[in-house]
């Protein structure tokens, strides 16, 4: 246990049918985490076809592998970004508030994973996913390993930047582009390190949160022990209380002091969501058309949806969840450890999938890329075709396939009629060598030949949100170093806690945590 006062702490990297009905149905977004209960009032703009100034994703592309049968699985993404969809900072009087610092804090790191699993029996498991989890990753040159709450803003800056250098783009045009690689990325990592597809996902920035928890008139909390944090305002005694928006923000934030580090943290934000699915249950929240005006117009503003929600989906997820049958788990940790300066958090990815895939009750299969022991056929030419905006996306692809002993073909950009999106297609008698590269570059493989190619040529189209997946020989680089696991407090040498995942949480009510 670390000692009081703040002496643990992570450092941050660099960089219906009825009314009633519909309204639980809304209401049971709130997994969004911080503050993506919003999605509720999203869910009614998209269910009714009136988007009404919701931004609507494509980084989740149609070629993404998904759930079979009934099961879904949903990424909600709570974005720790002080700026709006356009990259404009956020106004004085909304960060005055948050206690997050000024526009130029806090990037775009993802501080809060949420993956939910509704099974196809109506089982539904949240994993939360710590933030500093070290994961693999590429994409982004000079990075192998990261914080996986780095993935969104390191290819959205990568991409951003990539773009601007051809001067063609304006700076919303990059703005948006790179936060469409950065979700993008962000998919790709969850499904890397939980071995499940994702079939929908919602993104909430902070001003998101701070606006929830105000249309609710605060938050019911439960803690274990008095808490004082002078970076993210918390100061709240012991035991159960209720908080106002700004100090609900703050007791999800806080990362300074906390007995169990980041999975303290993930403790607090299903704490916060068990409690607002009870708030909107108990209080008639969107039977009121004033007070859902009110939340539908927060939404607009600060969710982004993934294509294809609709009144079906909003049905089902508001009759699961009005029940509060929801069980909260945190992903587990090995240890806590140093990397080049930086807090990490070390894990097993096996023992993550093998996780997930018993909680909801699936075969374990990764989705991480991986390595094959055919041998490329030397006949086989593989063509790679960019789709995107980004140049040099196609030799980049090009060269690592080249590596692993394919035959490269052209590279070139798309012509008229061609895909848009990032997908492979093969021709004739080169059916093998076409699923060995899929899976090495993380698709979906062809079931059938394409007449439009060539015989004995693989076409793989990318597009600019598509970067190379991570393979299971990358290693971390010969500068990254693992440094003995301790701090220093009040001059004495101590350890980092050993980490505690918990005991699952359920969504019916009001948990005290650290």
């Amino acid at each position: 246990m670390a000692p009081s006062g703040g002496a643990y702490h992570r450092h941050r990297a660099a960089a219906p049918p009825s009314r009633l009905r519909r309204g639980l149905a809304r209401g049971l977004m709130a997994l969004v985490s911080v503050g993506a209960v919003l999605m509720t009032g999203a869910g009614y703009y998209v269910a009714h076809g009136a988007l009404g100034g919701i931004t609507v994703s494509d980084a989740l592309s149609p070629e993404d592998p998904r759930s079979s049968g009934d099961n879904m699985n949903i990424l909600l993404i709570g974005l720790d970004s002080r700026k709006d969809q356009d990259g404009n900072d956020l106004p004085w009087s909304i960060l005055k508030h948050l206690h997050a610092g000024d526009s130029d804090d806090g990037g775009y790191n993802t501080n809060t994973l949420i993956l939910v699993h509704i099974g196809a029996d109506n089982k539904v498991v949240a994993f939360s996913i710590p933030r500093d989890d070290w994961v693999a990753f590429s994409g982004v040159p000079g990075y192998n390993h990261i914080k996986i709450k780095e993935a969104y803003g390191l290819t959205k800056q990568y991409v951003a930047n990539k773009l601007a250098n051809q001067g063609t783009y304006s700076q919303k045009e990059l703005e948006t582009k790179g936060r469409e690689a950065g979700r993008a990325a962000t998919l790709r990592a969850v499904r890397s390190l939980t071995g499940v597809p994702i079939d929908y996902f919602a993104e909430v920035n902070l001003a998101g949160f701070y606006d929830l928890a105000q249309s609710l008139g605060g938050v019911d909390v439960c803690l274990n022990h008095a808490v004082y944090d002078s970076y993210s305002g918390a100061d709240f005694p012991a035991g159960r209380q209720r908080l106002d928006a700004s100090q609900a923000l703050s007791f999800v934030r806080q990362r300074h002091g906390l007995e169990n580090g980041d999975l303290d943290r993930t403790h607090r934000q299903q704490a916060f969501i068990s409690s607002v699915m009870q708030e909107l249950q108990a209080s008639g929240t969107f039977t009121n058309i004033d007070k859902l005006k009110s939340l539908m117009a927060v939404a607009r503003k600060d969710v982004v949806l993934s294509s294809g929600w609709d009144e079906e989906l909003i049905q089902r997820l508001g009759t699961l969840f009005s029940s509060g049958n929801v069980e909260f788990r945190t992903l587990p940790v090995v240890r806590y450890d140093n990397i080049d300066g930086q807090d990490v958090n070390i894990i097993d990815p096996a023992a993550i999938k093998a996780e997930v895939a018993e909680a909801i009750g699936a075969p374990q299969a990764s989705t991480t890329a991986a390595t094959t022991a055919a041998k490329p056929n030397p006949s086989t030419v593989v063509d790679v075709i960019n789709a995107g905006s980004m140049s040099g996306l196609a030799t980049e692809v090009s060269r690592a396939l080249k590596k692993r002993g394919y035959t490269a073909g052209q590279v070139r950009d798309r012509n008229s009629g061609e895909p848009t999106a990032t997908t492979i297609a093969y021709g004739a008698g080169a059916e093998t060598d076409a699923r060995n590269v899929a899976t090495l570059l993380g698709l979906d493989a062809p079931k059938q030949p394409n007449a439009a190619v060539q015989p004995g040529h693989i076409r793989v189209t990318v597009d600019t949100n598509f970067s190379m997946p991570v393979q299971d020989d990358t290693t971390m680089d010969d500068t990254t170093t693992s440094k003995s696991n301790t701090y220093y407090y009040n001059g004495a040498a101590t350890t980092y806690p050993t980490p505690d995942q918990g005991k699952p949480i359920d969504g019916g009510g009001v948990p005290c945590v650290n």
